[in-house]
């Protein structure tokens, strides 16, 4: 597949706003856990995200950034007051479908439905339109080129679906590292999660396991590159659960996604808030609507 890249901004890297974003779904929704927490006992666990996120809002606010919450429509439907919440505190409300089922699991009409469903929630718990979404787990790759027209279809702005890396459970290897509309016909944005390169080969870089796990330096080093070196934006997402050390422990999960899951919980929040304190951050649809702007701007 044949992709157009968006050129890199020709702007100071000091002025460059990266995107910060918080993909909301409970401890027990994601997907290392999904072949051990079956979906139809979700409703009998102890839900933690509403909490979670509240404190994250604090955080955000204490530190007068703006974020994007691609948020799980299973879990809008349950917490139409957090999404209000959300909402009024000035952040983009986006679309993580519905039930943090992958996109290469679905055929292009199950997708279309799940994305349908979940945007209608968000919409109707808020009022707020909804113009962005992210795959769970990062799923639109090479195995789902139908996933781009259906977003395109049903309105969607931009997409931060990607993860252009090899990894276990996702990642589209040969997929651009920034910016690119994925379709001739359409003004749809895909903006994947960040990457840096060490030693010529890309490596994690936009948060997630990778940030809790690895000393603060590697992403202070790898934000840096892409702002100065590369004059990207950078995108950087983490999940609510990430900021609770507290949360139940799940029996018989792999010993990889146990120590994936749990590893430096109690260090999340601190590093959290030197992070958006040290760099320029903003909502994904004011990245998303910048990239689309100077695609235009070169076409013309």
């Amino acid at each position: 597949m044949e992709y157009s890249p968006i050129e890199k901004d020709k702007g100071q890297p000091s002025k460059l706003v990266n995107g910060l974003s918080v993909d909301v779904e409970d401890w027990f929704q994601v997907g290392a856990f999904e072949n051990v927490i079956d979906r139809d006992d979700w409703d009998g666990l102890a839900l933690r995200v509403e909490d979670n996120v509240l404190r994250i809002l604090d955080l955000f606010a204490a530190a007068d950034v703006k974020a994007t919450f691609f948020t799980l429509g299973w879990v809008a439907k349950r917490h139409g007051s957090l999404m209000r919440k959300i909402v009024e505190a000035g952040h983009e409300l986006a679309s993580h479908g519905y039930d943090h089922a992958r996109v290469f699991n679905f055929d292009r009409k199950e997708f279309g439905e799940d994305i349908r469903i979940a945007r209608e929630i968000l919409e109707d718990s808020t009022g707020a339109k909804i113009t962005g979404y992210r795959a769970p787990s990062f799923s639109i790759d090479q195995r789902t080129p139908w996933a781009y027209m259906e977003l395109a279809e049903q309105g969607y702005a931009y997409s931060s679906s990607v993860a252009p890396i090899a990894h276990d459970h996702y990642g589209w290897r040969e997929a651009p590292r920034f910016a690119f509309k994925p379709l001739p016909w359409s003004d749809l944005v895909e903006i994947p999660v960040t990457t840096a390169i060490l030693g010529g080969r890309r490596v994690a870089a936009g948060g997630g396991g990778f940030f809790r796990v690895l000393p603060y330096a590697f992403s202070r080093w790898a934000i840096r590159q892409v702002n100065r070196e590369e004059q990207r934006p950078a995108v950087f997402y983490f999940h609510p659960w990430e900021i609770d050390p507290d949360q139940p422990r799940v029996p018989g999960a792999p010993l990889k996604s146990r120590v994936r899951h749990y590893t430096n919980l109690k260090k999340m929040a601190p590093k959290l808030t030197e992070l958006i304190n040290e760099f320029a951050w903003g909502r994904m649809d004011m990245l998303a609507h910048r990239q689309a702007e100077f695609a235009q701007e070169l076409a013309a």
